[in-house]
């Protein structure tokens, strides 16, 4: 797996947890803003367990994993716009970084199970 989505998903983590301390600092805002931390770094813990698999298998559930989380986080994201907690040029930023490891998770999934 490329050192690129390791790198991407462990900046957009970054990026979520500032997002998270501008909510609970600036908004007040304290469950949505719990939300999209706990999925928006999932992403990249769970690329990072892939590069550990046991197996090709493992390393598709675990990407697999990634990849929902990452839809879950643009569900967040999204939610957080419309209901005014951030800006609209906020939001896309960050649904456009997550929106690229969206992309690149489902090509190395389709790629990865195209090789079993």
């Amino acid at each position: 797996m490329a050192n690129n989505l390791k790198d991407k998903s462990y900046k957009f983590a970054l990026r979520i947890v500032n997002l998270y301390k501008f909510l609970a600092k600036e908004e007040k805002e304290y469950v949505l803003s719990k939300q999209v931390l706990r999925s928006g770094t999932s992403i990249g813990a769970n690329v990072t367990e892939a590069t550990q698999a046991q197996s090709k298998p493992d390393f598709i559930h675990k990407l697999s994993i990634a990849q929902k989380e990452a839809f879950e986080t643009e569900y967040w994201l999204n939610l957080l716009r419309d209901a005014k907690f951030i800006s609209e040029s906020q939001a896309e930023s960050l649904l456009y970084d997550c929106n690229e490891l969206q992309k690149i998770l489902t090509a190395s999934i389709k790629t990865s199970k195209s090789k079993i």
